[in-house]
């Protein structure tokens, strides 16, 4: 053997080559700086395989074992040393290179049979399945705790009131808890998408081979049944070069990080002195280095940002899927680190999140003047008339015109003279003033998702009662 081919002696496909690899590219070409952390699921799908090697005799019962006990030793070595294993082992090409080098050291020469039957295509397809699945199921737990401070901050609102915003201009007068609710209505769509996308993604690719399957008669449902797996992946070349799971995930959480933002933009809107509907907790906010009176809303501010880094996560990874042919291509390889970038991103904002709205303090009385100002009871003014059977459109008209004289005599509607009203519309009666308090306005929005008061006390049991099942 020549000292060229030497230096290529511990490649895992280092047989058909005679010439090294330029330095260069192979440093530039590795993926293990960023995929060392697939060791746990490189392991237990190792394992996941050994056992399905071993049932189709390549295996004895005692090398099964003692090729658990290495695999088992390389991950304990991993959690121990964490990224410090990229630099300690700058010969490892990939995190499967970097198992069976590992292995290797554990176990001699027996390491080499693991991958009897199996292609790195195949493996990569399943660890980075199993991330996904273990990401989705954090986002989820994390999900859930923001979803219950939301319903206790909606439950201990009670029926403080706020006004609504359309175009960004008051609109009508709503329950704070509904406004709160419209938030846990997002999360649970967010939170569906999630459980969908992990229950079509959960088919074990193992077994698939490079492109066309395994070579050996492996009994596939053995590993998907020792990795949780609901059954095998119908199809090799799909099972190797899929990454829909990947893309459904990434956008789930890119859908989930703009209804954060959302939450974030009107906690950051709310908290101005403009608005004066909140205070924000000076434990999640910092100050300016040169206004001493500042109080700035770094979280909120930041998981706006965020936001936008979620969508470049799946934007990626789209980008880089929307053009390549079956089955496995190194292309791939590009789309691990924005799932990384976009598990690690949703679980710090998760991670701040739930504490962070759990301690927001309203300013109701704040909110309720603002309620009660600008017209905002205009809408009831005009199913009050429509009750008395003037058509919509004329009733809207009259309210209209009620509304011009309200503002040219800086009075709100209900300062209005009945006298006034009737000079408008003689529909107008005594009834009409009953008709637009703000108590009145709330419950006149008496459908289901409404925010009159009923529906809204009705709205949040069933939040809770969803929220315990999500629990259980």
């Amino acid at each position: 053997m020549t000292e060229k081919t030497n230096q290529n002696s511990t490649k895992m496909w280092s047989g058909r080559f005679r010439e090294p690899l330029d330095p260069t590219f192979e440093s530039w070409q590795r993926s293990f700086p960023f995929d060392w952390r697939l060791v746990p699921y490189e392991v237990e799908a190792s394992i996941a395989h050994a056992r399905a090697i071993e049932a189709a005799g390549i295996l004895t019962s005692e090398e099964l074992l003692q090729m658990e006990e290495g695999l088992r030793a390389v991950a304990r070595q991993q959690a121990e040393q964490g990224e410090a294993i990229v630099t300690a082992n700058p010969q490892a090409e990939d995190v499967h290179h970097y198992v069976e080098l590992e292995l290797t050291k554990q176990i001699g020469d027996l390491a080499l049979k693991l991958h009897t039957g199996r292609s790195r295509n195949e493996q990569i397809a399943t660890d980075m399945r199993l991330f996904v699945r273990e990401a989705i199921n954090n986002t989820l737990a994390g999900l859930t705790a923001w979803r219950k401070a939301l319903i206790d901050l909606a439950e201990s609102a009670g029926e403080a009131t706020m006004p609504s915003y359309t175009h960004l201009q008051r609109a009508e007068p709503v329950l704070v808890a509904h406004w709160l609710l419209a938030y846990v209505t997002m999360i649970e769509r967010d939170a569906s998408r999630l459980t969908d996308a992990r229950k079509r993604m959960n088919l074990c690719p193992l077994g698939s081979g490079a492109v066309a399957g395994a070579t050996l008669a492996l009994d596939r449902t053995i590993a998907a049944a020792a990795l949780n797996f609901d059954a095998p992946t119908p199809n090799s070349m799909d099972a190797t070069s899929d990454r829909d799971f990947a893309l459904e995930f990434t956008q789930a959480i890119a859908t989930l990080g703009i209804h954060i933002s959302r939450f974030a933009e009107e906690l950051t809107l709310y908290s101005t002195a403009e608005f004066g509907f909140l205070d924000l907790p000076e434990r999640f906010s910092t100050g300016s280095s040169a206004m001493p009176q500042k109080k700035n809303p770094d979280l909120t501010e930041l998981i706006r940002g965020k936001s936008g880094r979620l969508l470049g996560a799946a934007t990626t990874l789209a980008t880089l899927i929307k053009g390549l042919p079956l089955a496995y291509n190194k292309d791939l390889q590009e789309g691990q680190e924005p799932v990384f970038d976009a598990a690690d991103t949703i679980a710090g904002i998760l991670s701040v999140l739930p504490a962070f709205t759990a301690s927001l303090k309203f300013r109701y009385d704040t909110m309720k003047a603002a309620a009660h100002s600008g017209y905002l009871n205009a809408m009831a003014a005009a199913t009050y008339l429509t009750d008395k059977g003037i058509p919509f459109r004329k009733a809207h008209e009259h309210i209209g015109n009620a509304v011009r004289l309200g503002l040219e005599t800086q009075r709100e509607l209900q300062q209005l003279t009945l006298d006034e009203l009737r000079a408008i519309c003689p529909q107008f009666g005594e009834d009409f003033f009953p008709a637009i308090t703000l108590e009145a306005t709330l419950d006149c929005h008496d459908v289901i998702g409404g925010t009159a008061r009923s529906r809204v006390k009705t709205a949040l049991a069933e939040a809770k009662a969803r929220l315990a099942a999500a629990k259980t």
